[in-house]
Order: C-alpha cells, then sequence, then structure tokens
C-alpha cells in the first residue's frame, strides 16, 4: 500500500497538476491625438535670465541692458553654495559658454579680510570652484573654465564693515580678455 500511493504520488508530481494557464489580457492603449505647438517667437517666450533683450550690434558681455554683463555672485558668510538669486546669472553665463564654445572663462572667488590668509584662499577656492561646478553641470565644458582663489588679496571694499565684507565675500567671472 504504501509503495502504491508513494508511486502515486510521485506521478503526480512528475507529470503535475491540471492547472490552466495563466493568460494576461493585453492592457489597453490610449491614443492621442498629437501635441502641436507654435513654433513662432512670439508664442515661446524666453525667460529674460537667458535670453536678455539686448541692444542690436552690441557685444552681450558689455551691453549693461544683458544679464550677461553681470559677473559677480555673492556668497553668505563663511559659506561657498550659490545663493538661490544668483542661479539665473550663472544659468546665463553656462548658456553662453555652452553656445559659444570657443569663449574662456576665469573665476576669481574671493573673501573678506576676516580669517588667516590660508583659511581665505582655501575658501576662495571653494566659491570659484563652486561656481565651475555649477557651470559644468549647465553644459559649459572644463576645457573653457579656470578657477583661482584670490583670498583677501582682492578686495572690492576696504572699509571694515558688514556691508563692505559682503562685496568682497563673491566669485567674479571673467571671459578671455578680461584678465
Amino acid at each position: 500500500m504504501k509503495r502504491v500511493l508513494l508511486v502515486a504520488a510521485m506521478t503526480m508530481v512528475l507529470t503535475g497538476c491540471p492547472t490552466t494557464p495563466d493568460v494576461q489580457k493585453p492592457a489597453d492603449v490610449e491614443t492621442r491625438p498629437p501635441v502641436v505647438t507654435p513654433t513662432t517667437p512670439s508664442a515661446t517666450p524666453t525667460p529674460r535670465a537667458i535670453a536678455p533683450t539686448a541692444t542690436p550690434g552690441m557685444n552681450p558681455l558689455k551691453d549693461p541692458a544683458n544679464i550677461l554683463s553681470k559677473r559677480s555672485v555673492f556668497f553668505d558668510f563663511d559659506q561657498d553654495a550659490v545663493k538661490p538669486e544668483f542661479v539665473p546669472l550663472v544659468e546665463a553665463h553656462a548658456k553662453y559658454l555652452r553656445d559659444n564654445r570657443g569663449a574662456k572663462m576665469l573665476i576669481q572667488g574671493n573673501a573678506d579680510e576676516r580669517g588667516s590668509r590660508e583659511y581665505n584662499l582655501a575658501l576662495g577656492q571653494r566659491r570659484s570652484e563652486a561656481l565651475s561646478k555649477r557651470l559644468g553641470l549647465l553644459g559649459a565644458t572644463g576645457a573653457q573654465i579656470e578657477s583661482v582663489s584670490l583670498g583677501e588679496e582682492k578686495p572690492a571694499c576696504v572699509e571694515h564693515t558688514e556691508q563692505c565684507w559682503a562685496r568682497n565675500r563673491r566669485g567674479d567671472m571673467l571671459y578671455g580678455g578680461e584678465y
């Protein structure tokens, strides 16, 4: 009897139990008509930070009406993070570098006079590299950008006030021929 049960169990294991196969119904696909967007320049607004209204025939880097004429990014005390208010400026310069692959930029990192000379050189380097990294993430190439630190050696203001120190905590973006 044991043998009969063992043979029956083995037969069931080897042949399997009769089951119905799972058949999946294909998913319904929604069809939509293609979205057509107008291609006229007036239909697609362009942010001022990236493509500002410029004076015709003027170099965008020198045109005061163009965001590219602004070259300094200011930092908080003892910080190297680009503040949100300067992101459009950095994006505009990245777009310019991306569109003009022959353009070269020197980023000078600066610090205020507080802190040791060594610390301020390191902080200035971190600031210049923060700008360089952000420009690179936005499409500029490493060959276009050089980062240096001036520490406290090139102050924009020499008074001993918080407003003056704030002007010295900066990264300056200079294009070839300006340094």
